[in-house]
């Protein structure tokens, strides 16, 4: 076969049939799995500190929400009022000039509520995310993520 106007032959295809061998395979998937053993355990330990920080910077947002309702109202939100007070106003209150916050109240990165105390045993309110396990106490990454 001959292109048009040139002298050169096409190039050769390589024979068909010639593949990996089952040895070549098993020694490609152990040098993979070896370096997911190794890179996984790293990259999992960083999304965890990163809903941390996630947790601790929507409490902090709270915190001066909360300040600013305060300032407002004279008083912070009940209990029964709760977080959605910063976004809505209650029924009861005058002098309230919100929303306090650009967005409706987030869950914490964990898919749980905020806990909001009023009054609070560590201040005068609490405001805490429980963490990973969802239940008070914990440590690492199931460990309280408080205001105070």
């Amino acid at each position: 076969m001959r292109n048009s106007g040139s002298n050169t032959a096409l190039p050769r295809l390589p024979q068909a049939g010639r593949g990996f061998t089952l040895l070549e395979l098993l020694v490609v998937m152990v040098i993979i799995g070896l370096l997911a053993g190794y890179v996984g355990p790293k990259y999992f330990s960083q999304v965890g500190k990163s809903e941390i920080k996630v947790a601790r910077a929507q409490i902090d947002a709270f915190d001066k929400a909360l300040e600013q309702y305060r300032l407002d109202t004279r008083h912070f939100p009940t209990m029964e009022q709760g977080l959605e007070s910063l976004i809505a106003r209650p029924a009861s209150e005058a002098k309230w000039d919100g929303p306090y916050l650009k967005k409706a109240v987030p869950l914490d990165p964990w898919g749980n509520p905020y806990v909001f105390k009023m009054p609070g045993e560590h201040g005068e309110y609490d405001l805490l995310s429980y963490g990973r396990d969802g239940q008070p106490g914990g440590t690492g990454e199931a460990a309280d993520i408080v205001n105070w």
